[in-house]
């Protein structure tokens, strides 16, 4: 970890970082989680959590910039996949699926810019 390192990064888990899976949690399971106080980073490093971000326009750091456009976009992929078979016992519309996945092709577009 480098104290020096002036840039704000994404987690290395994409996907599972920020408040929002944190408050899904605990909501399911009744207890707060905390946030880790290092993080791997999608470059690689371990940094503070205070910095990292989910929020595109706030991350700095490009190879991190690139991890989460790659990440969203795989996600994205996969979730269209899904949606395009028969899901049984799901009840997701083809259209909500659909809005999933360009809200997760946007997120990757916002990192990419």
């Amino acid at each position: 970890m480098s104290e020096t390192d002036p840039h704000i990064h994404v987690e290395q888990k994409v996907l599972e970082a920020g408040p929002t899976v944190r408050n899904l949690v605990s909501s399911m399971l009744g207890r707060v989680t905390d946030a880790p106080s290092v993080v791997t980073t999608g470059c690689g490093l371990q940094v503070p959590y205070a910095m990292t971000s989910p929020r595109p326009e706030c991350v700095t750091c490009l190879a991190c910039r690139e991890h989460a456009h790659r990440e969203y976009l795989r996600f994205a992929g996969r979730i269209e996949r899904l949606g395009r078979g028969p899901m049984p016992g799901v009840n997701i519309t083809g259209d909500q699926v659909a809005e999933a996945v360009e809200r997760l092709r946007d997120l990757a577009r916002r990192f990419s810019g």
